[in-house]
């Protein structure tokens, strides 16, 4: 749940915008322009409408799994029966959050090159919580006034959630999708020991091959402090995230390649126990095959994004649809049960869930636009202080 760097070029006056559109030279690993004569050869725009595009994607599969393929808040648990169109793509939803983290691994460190490490901490902290303390906020209200439904939370919790620590202090999530989140934190965390010193290719690329080793060695581990910090399950898709940005920045090569496709490989053992879990959750189980194409797809697509092979895509409202993403992840879960679990009786599952999709797409840009802007505007100015 990231995005790319803050601020929208369609928000932005003619000269910012025009500024932020240019494109960059491609750089060789050295740091220095890739020229043929004085010409730089290969540019880059700074703004990747295909990440938008594929962040909406993501969020809208995640959203998907959870209303047309788990069991559980419907009064039938025959999900394959309500929706016999999409329940076969929606039961593999849940492989959005490895899109999204791979994104993510592309974006942070496209965002944070050549800015300090306290730039960095301020567009994390400002991205991140304002909408997260709403999301907390509402779905523990949502929760605890619908009869019947999922119930309210202590408020201990709750309090405890708004730091977004809650799963290493042990404390339930108010919603079970911001287990996500603090996989993002981590990875932040372990990216910043980089960027303190400054980002460069030898510097970035020595970080993804000592990750990826770290995670190898600790997969098996049962030592649970080592497995929080390395994140054995989830760093394949971050690193490989990181790589396809090093190919945007630098062009590819075999090392970078092959760094992409270690980790894609790697990463199959861990997708292949959340598949297992997911599994358990279906009211008709898919094969793991599937899972193993739909991970291929995305690594390649952003591979496409690394090598500029979707930069055609300009369409001037993706930022706007990216900039939804996150606040429908955050929302969409707990509060889009409770409305299925009161309408259903009434209401015909396909127009019921096209609805409530509708509602959270609109709730999401309400939020983006009443409450992670000005207040991250406001927490921007705070901590620039610092």
């Amino acid at each position: 749940m990231t995005s790319v760097p803050e601020g929208n070029p369609l928000d932005m006056p003619d000269q910012a915008r025009t500024a932020l559109l240019q494109p960059e030279p491609v750089l060789t690993s050295t740091g220095t322009p890739q020229r043929t004569g004085s010409v730089v050869e290969g540019s880059r725009p700074s703004r990747i409408y295909a990440l938008d595009g594929l962040r909406l994607l993501a969020a809208l599969t995640v959203v998907m799994f959870h209303y047309m393929a788990l069991t559980g808040r419907w009064p039938e648990t025959d999900s394959r029966a309500r929706f016999p169109v999409t329940y076969p793509v929606a039961a593999y939803g849940w492989l959005g959050v490895q899109l999204f983290f791979l994104i993510s691994g592309f974006v942070i460190c496209m965002s944070s090159w050549g800015k300090p490490l306290q730039s960095f901490f301020v567009s994390r902290v400002v991205r991140l919580y304002p909408a997260y303390w709403f999301a907390v906020i509402a779905t523990t209200v949502v929760v605890a006034a619908v009869p019947g439904g999922l119930g309210a939370r202590p408020v201990e919790d709750v309090v405890t959630n708004l730091t977004m620590f809650q799963e290493p202090m042990g404390v339930q999530s108010v919603d079970s999708v911001y287990w996500t989140l603090f996989a993002e934190l981590r990875f932040y965390l372990l990216f910043a020991v980089v960027a303190w010193r400054g980002l460069t290719y030898r510097r970035v690329l020595f970080f993804c091959c000592a990750w990826a080793v770290a995670s190898a060695l600790a997969y098996q581990s049962d030592d649970s402090t080592l497995r929080m910090i390395i994140m054995p399950d989830n760093s394949w898709c971050f690193i490989a995230g990181v790589a396809f940005y090093l190919m945007y920045r630098f062009r590819p090569n075999l090392m970078l390649t092959g760094i992409v496709l270690f980790s894609l490989a790697a990463s199959l053992p861990a997708t292949h126990s959340t598949w297992e879990h997911a599994r358990e959750r279906l009211s008709h189980p898919m094969p793991y095959w599937p899972v193993m194409v739909i991970m291929a797809a995305c690594f390649g697509l952003m591979g496409l994004v690394a090598t500029g092979k979707l930069s055609w895509i300009q369409w001037r409202w993706l930022p706007y649809a990216g900039a939804l993403t996150y606040p429908l992840y955050l929302l969409h879960e707990y509060i889009g049960w409770e409305i299925i679990g009161a309408l259903s009786p009434q209401v015909k599952p396909v127009p019921l869930v096209s609805g409530v999709i509708a509602l959270m797409l609109l709730v999401s840009w309400l939020v983006h636009r009443y409450v992670e802007r000005p207040l991250g505007r406001r927490l921007k100015r705070g901590l620039d202080k610092l």
